[in-house]
């Protein structure tokens, strides 16, 4: 389970990281667009599109991270009190029966929608540019397949201490560390 666990979190690690370094063209997209617009008067066609792809791609990829290092909110003033074990039980039925039953439903719905966008040909229609929509329709799965696995190996993580296995000894965030 361990190594599962790992697994993911550097799966995650990795998509996070990819999600970071498209920050990089996202914002030479818009300084461009910006440059164009004002000094040159002659704004782009294409540069809303790249926009929101780029964006939608950070989130998209900063998903799963975020999870696996606590980023996410959560209402501390209960939680915050509560001992280990509770912390755990309470993370795993939340990810159990919440999380990943979502995450899994969503993720198959968009993997149904990439498909479809990749078979019709879709286009954005949102500019003259008019991308195919099909890869930005696969980061979105992408994303939540890394969100949903990170789910797994929080469930897994939270289990070892459900187990009384110090999670901080293989390597993991323990539950009492604050969020960063």
């Amino acid at each position: 389970m361990i190594a599962v666990a790992r697994a993911i979190e550097r799966f995650s690690d990795f998509i996070g990281l990819i999600g970071a370094w498209v920050m990089a063209p996202l914002v030479v997209t818009m300084v461009y667009e910006v440059i164009a617009r004002h000094f040159f008067l002659a704004p782009t066609f294409w540069a809303y599109e790249v926009g929101y792809m780029l964006a939608g791609t950070t989130y998209m990829f900063g998903m799963a991270y975020c999870l696996r290092v606590g980023g996410h909110i959560r209402v501390d003033f209960i939680y915050e009190g509560l001992s280990l074990k509770r912390k755990a039980l309470i993370n795993t039925v939340g990810y159990v029966v919440l999380m990943l039953p979502g995450a899994l439903w969503v993720t198959w719905g968009l993997y149904e929608y990439a498909v479809e966008a990749y078979v019709a040909n879709e286009v954005s229609g949102e500019s003259a540019w008019n991308p195919i929509i099909w890869p930005f329709r696969v980061v979105w799965v992408i994303g939540f397949i890394a969100l949903s696995l990170q789910a797994i190996a929080e469930v897994i993580k939270n289990v070892l201490v459900l187990m009384d296995i110090d999670i901080t000894e293989h390597g993991f965030k323990s539950l009492e560390e604050p969020n960063t």
